[in-house]
């Protein structure tokens, strides 16, 4: 049961720290900026891995698997790229006891490591498009840590594909973000807005990112998922060419994509409240808690039989039957409500004798979220009321994120905005502007939107022409 949860409203960064350690999600590895992620925020992970790759093998994707450590000279043939990561590498110089001839680098990404194999594999157009992802860590150095959300070592997924043509390749881009955007909104029920970063904000050594950004239960916004045109820049720094049908010599065109164990973090703070973790059905490692109510040897036995009887009903849903002895039916309500179980299935004496359970909404608290349903109607309601969770938290997710979007037209109205949520504003694409924004807010422009209204304006910042709106926010 949470121990003195802090509240949201109190202190929000201690509140989600206390979350993600009360229930058990992860904890602090003894190396600085690392975290153990505990069983059940790994089966969270597991289940919002399942549902993405299963879109990825649908869109043709394959897995493969590269090499943790990384020749540093291949870093360095592509001076963009390893400009970006430099202040984040991790270098291996000594092993097996003796000092490396060529320092190795612990992947803060796997770009270069492919594009060499890319080379060796792709001769002709036969070979095109290649189509492949993998699961895996990479190490990034965190200054400034913070579990889930910025850690030294992460979990995530990255797509590397190679196309013939630009147009593809471009294409691809798009096609994983609406993939990633699919993903936040019907299994995480995270509304998302889809756009491009801004030119100090992409990816080092790509030609355009494009990016899901959320907002936070505290008005910040959280890169969720970024998908990055790479032009044909790691192609000619790594020689990935292919024969076309004519019999010339191209470069390929490639293109990269990622999500991240940092949307785990997005789930806690999109979602949750004073309790701890609401967590959506359709990603939930369990999707429903039986909780038997007892008080004597009889009740017991009485209470456990049906408490089985109604799990072999749903079979077809992850759900757990908490038996513990020890513990009060009090203490285990605030417990799975703590771990945000969506679903609380109560059995009592009374229900065997009436048979029916009582169904407990985490996303409605108290008397409101209650109801009583016959045996004969659980498989059904079960389903019902998952779908209403699941449905319901999205929307309220969208409200939060529309009531918390400004559309700031002067600077000062701007600054005001972004201490409160996202701010959509003309915006002139001048890097000076983003600056003083940030020096002045610790704003940073977040996307400009693939959704553009008609029409055109004046800057925000600077009052200069502006043909697109961006959206502004501090970001975690």
């Amino acid at each position: 049961m949470a121990k003195n949860l802090t509240s949201r409203g109190e202190d929000y960064a201690r509140w989600y720290n206390e979350v993600v350690q009360q229930a058990e999600l992860a904890d602090y590895a003894p190396v600085r900026g690392c975290m153990v992620i505990r069983p059940y925020g790994y089966a969270l992970w597991e289940n919002l891995r399942a549902e993405l790759d299963r879109r990825f093998k649908e869109t043709g994707h394959v897995n493969a698997y590269f090499p943790l450590l990384i020749p540093s000279s291949f870093l360095e043939k592509e001076a963009e790229h390893v400009e970006g990561f430099s202040p984040e590498l991790a270098v291996v110089t000594i092993g097996g006891g003796k000092v490396l001839e060529e320092p190795l680098v612990v992947r803060p990404t796997s770009e270069t490591i492919i594009g060499h194999m890319y080379a060796k594999w792709i001769q002709s157009y036969r070979d095109l498009p290649v189509l492949i992802n993998q699961w895996s860590n990479v190490v990034r150095w965190e200054l400034r840590p913070r579990l889930f959300l910025r850690t030294t070592e992460f979990l995530w997924q990255e797509g590397h594909t190679a196309h013939a043509t630009r147009q593809e390749a471009e294409a691809e881009v798009l096609r994983m973000l609406d993939v990633y955007a699919d993903f936040a909104e019907k299994e995480a029920a995270i509304p998302v807005v889809r756009g491009r970063k801004s030119e100090s904000e992409k990816f080092a050594g790509a030609v355009a990112s494009f990016t899901i950004e959320a907002i936070m239960g505290d008005g910040r916004a959280l890169q969720s998922a970024t998908s990055h045109d790479l032009g044909q820049n790691f192609a000619r720094a790594f020689e990935i060419k292919y024969q076309t049908r004519e019999g010339g010599l191209e470069y390929c065109w490639t293109a990269s994509w990622g999500l991240s164990t940092r949307f785990i973090g997005a789930i806690v703070m999109v979602h949750g409240d004073d309790a701890g973790l609401i967590l959506p059905p359709r990603l939930a490692p369990w999707q429903a808690v039986i909780v038997p109510i007892w008080h004597s040897d009889q009740e017991r036995a009485l209470t456990l039989g049906a408490a089985a009887q109604a799990r072999a009903a749903l079979d077809m849903f992850r759900v757990k039957i908490d038996d513990r002895d020890e513990l009060t039916p009090g203490f285990k309500f605030n417990d799975w409500e703590l771990r945000g179980v969506p679903l609380r299935i109560e059995i009592g004496p009374r229900d065997v004798a009436g048979r029916q359970v009582v169904l407990a909404r985490r996303d409605k608290p108290g008397r409101e979220g209650k109801a009583a349903v016959p045996l004969d109607r659980l498989t059904a309601a079960v389903a019902e009321i998952l779908d209403a969770i699941q449905a319901a938290l999205y929307e309220r997710a969208l409200a939060f994120q529309r009531a918390h979007t400004a559309q700031p037209a002067a600077y000062g109205d701007l600054c005001a905005a972004v201490a409160e949520g996202f701010a959509l504003a003309w915006w002139c694409g001048s890097a000076d502007c983003e600056a003083k924004l940030k020096a002045d807010t610790t704003a940073t422009v977040r996307c400009i939107p693939l959704d553009q209204p008609e029409g055109r304006s004046t800057c925000a910042v600077c009052g200069a022409p502006a043909e697109k709106k961006a959206i502004f926010a501090r970001a975690y």
